[in-house]
């Protein structure tokens, strides 16, 4: 059964800028892990601070491999060149987990 992963984070308006860049740069960093199904950044458009980061795992062992391995590498390691380690642009984060119960896919053409 697979599981959703949402980390919500609360991202500061003078911030909102850097963690979409980040994630940008990142681009395709979890696509190729071993059970990962589906990646989404929502945006807040409705007055709130809050960010989603929707991730989609076959099962928990495939998310729990990603944290402990390259999620851990590219947070330890920064990612934007050498020396200090930049400021997070979240405040704060809380991680959501699921199971899905039912899903549905777009109609083919």
């Amino acid at each position: 059964m697979s599981v959703v992963k949402i980390n919500v984070l609360t991202v500061p308006a003078e911030q909102r800028e850097t963690l979409e860049k980040r994630f940008a740069s990142r681009a395709h960093a979890v696509e190729n892990s071993d059970g990962f199904e589906w990646f989404e950044l929502l945006r807040p458009v409705e007055g709130t601070d809050t960010y989603l980061v929707y991730t989609r795992w076959r099962d928990e062992e495939s998310f729990q491999a990603w944290m402990e391995g390259p999620m851990k590498s590219a947070h330890q390691g920064g990612g934007e060149g050498a020396g200090e380690r930049p400021k997070p642009a979240a405040s704060g984060s809380t991680l959501w987990s699921f199971e899905v119960v039912q899903s549905a896919g777009p109609k083919s053409a």
